[in-house]
């Protein structure tokens, strides 16, 4: 355990978070993803996984130390239910409420085809899988930068 770390950002996903640069990406996936073989196409090369909890609990541990990219409009995109890409499910307004509550202000997502998300998600830096079982829980996020202390 670290103090001021949430304990659900285990080792091998602080070591990705803190490995990425400006304006890579990662997939945070829900429990029907394909994270294994996708995962194998990324840079890092392999899953990772943060079990036990969905998306939104992922994405608030993760979001507490990783800056989003202010330098573009959607640094975070949901992937669109097929047949219906306006349609927001829960668990996408639930992330939505959680990038609100790490940046301090609405930020909308951006969104993605399903099969579209697919290929973006094979050249993010990683893929962190839950264990989110409501469907549409996949969301790819693009990392940003802290500024230096005045």
């Amino acid at each position: 355990m670290l103090k001021s770390i949430n304990p659900l950002l285990n080792a091998d996903v602080l070591y990705a978070l803190r490995a990425m640069g400006h304006g890579d990406e990662l997939v945070l996936c829900d429990g029907n993803f394909p994270a294994d073989s996708v995962a194998r196409q990324t840079v890092l090369g392999r899953v990772l996984r943060i079990d036990g909890v969905g998306t939104q609990e992922a994405a608030r541990a993760i979001l507490s130390v990783m800056p989003l990219d202010g330098a573009v409009e959607t640094p975070v995109q949901r992937m669109e239910i097929m047949g219906q890409p306006d349609e927001i499910p829960p668990v996408q307004t639930e992330l939505q409420a959680e990038i609100d509550r790490a940046e301090g202000k609405h930020w909308p997502m951006g969104s993605i085809e399903r099969f579209a998300f697919y290929e973006a998600a094979r050249k993010a830096y990683c893929v962190i899988a839950t264990s989110e079982r409501r469907f549409y829980g996949c969301f790819l996020l693009k990392k940003g930068v802290i500024a230096p202390e005045a």
